[in-house]
């Protein structure tokens, strides 16, 4: 098998008329027609796909290749050797190396990808890039899922060369980018999740990292939940994808936050704005859907929803319809693409002198530490009387903690101690004090709402119910507070 390089690839899914259109727009070049056939391989148990490692053997054009690819996003190890017998090479040293004898003597097939491939090497400005476009299917047992997109794969030469190709195809037809392979596509059919929202997936940080590829690491992982989660909500309205697409959003412009002296330029401006105009297309849509969860949950007697239930319920569509329609947009597919260059190739990289190129190149464990010290500092601050603060305070002390705790979930690989407590008592303070702001927010919901007569009795009657439990709350959030501050760190101080 060939020693492991980067496959730096750009994914997008697309209609198959848009696939007429993006070649007859890329650069000239041989066109190759292939039908190819990828059986896909692991264990029982899933051991591969929990190291994010998929494994293949591709039949095409007389050839039989298998090809080990490990990680996900922009950039992947990859390692791949031609066949001449018949299944799996499990001697392979990468596979000897992540899979022990026993369990790669368990690995067998668990789904199959079909597809009709239309493919086309070319030089731009000085880079080879490799345009596939296949059509086609992931069988994975009685079930199927179409596809449909366009591969740019860097062959040689320098990234930009490639994001350029991207920005002038997408012109041409909507192209959505995603960082999603085959292989998660038909795991995604094997477990029923193909459809699924994406929740968060911690970032691969291991030491040794530079806080650069930290910030890399980090931001890689909120663009593919961010990508996936406009996917599925191309396809259909969802609660919990309108829910953890504002959760990537929110963790990406937090790290861009607190590696803002490392990933320092001027399109980094740019990205926030980018980001907040996307959160604010899905806050709208987020309150409803937490109003109308807690006024279900209350148990008090004589309520009647009746009245307020259809004027709330045709509020959350349009909300909803707002949130499906930026996930469908250009601005999206623009924002997606251009953040994921900015992160591979923007000029923050390389920007500055010695002492930008000194922050870019600190060990990852150090400056989380001095991050991470930072955070808690400011939390303390800001909630150190949660019981004395109004509102706005504690929405403010709220932020803090969410903050804290993205840092804490991130960096946690980076140290030897057990973060888990503490990470604990961060989630329950922020859910404390997210249940504090749920009730500031109800009120300026009901607002907006611009109700009258009955239904806007039934609010009142709903917001009272929650204003009431408001003191033991902040009393609640206040303990939480003093538990964390006592709590010992989990870095270096």
């Amino acid at each position: 098998m060939s020693t492991g390089e980067d496959e730096i690839e750009l994914k997008f899914l697309c209609e198959p008329a848009d696939i007429v259109a993006v070649l007859a727009a890329a650069p000239p070049g041989e066109t190759q027609d292939k039908l190819l056939v990828s059986t896909y391989y692991d264990t029982p148990q899933g051991d591969l796909r929990a190291m994010r490692i998929s494994l293949r053997i591709r039949e095409g054009g007389g050839k039989r290749v298998q090809t080990l690819k490990r990680g996900d996003g922009f950039a992947r190890e990859e390692y791949e050797q031609a066949l001449e017998g018949e299944g799996l090479d499990l001697e392979v040293p990468v596979l000897k190396e992540v899979l022990a004898p026993a369990k790669r003597r368990k690995l067998g097939p668990i789904f199959t990808v079909r597809v009709r491939r239309q493919q086309r090497t070319f030089e731009v400005d000085g880079a080879w890039i490799e345009l596939a476009a296949d059509e086609g299917e992931v069988q994975a047992g009685a079930r199927t899922r179409r596809i449909s997109e366009v591969e740019l794969e860097l062959k040689s030469g320098e990234c930009g060369p490639l994001f350029d190709l991207a920005r002038q195809l997408s012109k041409i037809a909507p192209l959505y980018l995603s960082f999603d392979g085959k292989a998660s596509q038909g795991q995604g059919l094997i477990d029923g999740t193909d459809r699924s929202p994406r929740r968060h997936d911690k970032a691969p940080l291991a030491r040794g990292l530079t806080a650069a590829g930290a910030f890399q690491a980090i931001a890689r992982n909120c663009l593919v939940q961010i990508a996936a989660n406009g996917a599925v909500l191309r396809e259909a309205d969802s609660v919990d994808a309108v829910h953890q697409l504002r959760v990537a959003v929110r963790r990406l412009r937090s790290a861009i936050s607190t590696f803002a002296k490392v990933a320092d330029d001027e399109m980094a401006e740019t990205i926030k704005a980018e980001l907040k105009w996307l959160a604010g297309a899905c806050d709208e849509a987020r309150d409803l859907d937490v109003f109308v969860q807690a006024a279900r949950d209350l148990d008090l007697p004589g309520l009647d929803l009746a009245p307020l239930a259809p004027l709330v319920e045709a509020a959350r569509a349009r909300a909803h319809a707002k949130a499906c329609a930026a996930a469908a947009s250009g601005r999206f597919r623009e924002l997606v693409l251009e953040t994921t260059a900015w992160v591979e190739t923007g000029a923050w990289l390389t920007a500055g002198g010695k002492a930008s190129a000194k922050r870019r190149e600190a060990p990852a464990d150090r400056f989380a530490a001095k991050a991470l010290d930072r955070r808690q500092r400011a939390l303390v601050k800001l909630g150190g009387d949660l019981k004395a603060s109004d509102d706005a305070g504690r929405h403010e002390a709220r932020i803090a903690a969410k903050k804290l705790r993205y840092a804490a979930e991130a960096f946690a690989p980076l140290f030897d101690a057990d973060a888990k407590g503490f990470i604990k008592l961060l989630k329950q303070l922020q859910e404390r004090l997210g249940a504090l702001n749920d009730v500031a927010a109800a009120e300026a919901l009901i607002a907006r709402l611009r109700l009258k007569g009955p239904a806007l009795a039934t609010a009142r009657q709903v917001f009272a119910a929650r204003q009431a439990g408001k003191g033991p709350a902040i009393k609640a959030a206040a303990k939480a507070m003093d538990r964390l501050a006592a709590a010992p760190a989990f870095w270096p101080i």
